[in-house]
């Protein structure tokens, strides 16, 4: 799979103005592994998620804590459309944060 949700993912790095390793590393894959995945190897669900959060959504994931995780999985299985609406709100909020 070369795009991750219908999206280039060499075009998403090219944009963002960063080199193989650069790119790849905020997410855990050396360079060598985003090269391979950026050429049309199957990239695994988890690291398109990874992508999605740390590339898309701009989510610094070092400061995701377990916790965090915990309170969202429980969210998103106990209530799916309260955590659509939270998810809406934060990604509201980052996005005014980052228009500042």
């Amino acid at each position: 799979m070369k795009t991750t949700d219908k999206i280039d993912v060499r075009e998403i790095r090219r944009k963002l103005g960063m080199n193989q390793s650069q790119f790849w590393s905020k997410i855990g894959v050396t360079q060598s592994g985003g090269s391979r995945y950026e050429s049309g190897r199957n990239i695994p669900r988890p690291v398109q998620a990874l992508l999605r959060l740390v590339h898309i959504e701009q989510i610094d994931i070092s400061k995701i804590r377990k916790e965090d995780v915990e309170v969202a999985e429980y969210l998103k299985s106990s209530d799916p459309e309260t955590f659509k609406n939270l998810k809406k709100e934060a990604r509201a909020r980052r996005k005014e944060k980052n228009s500042r």
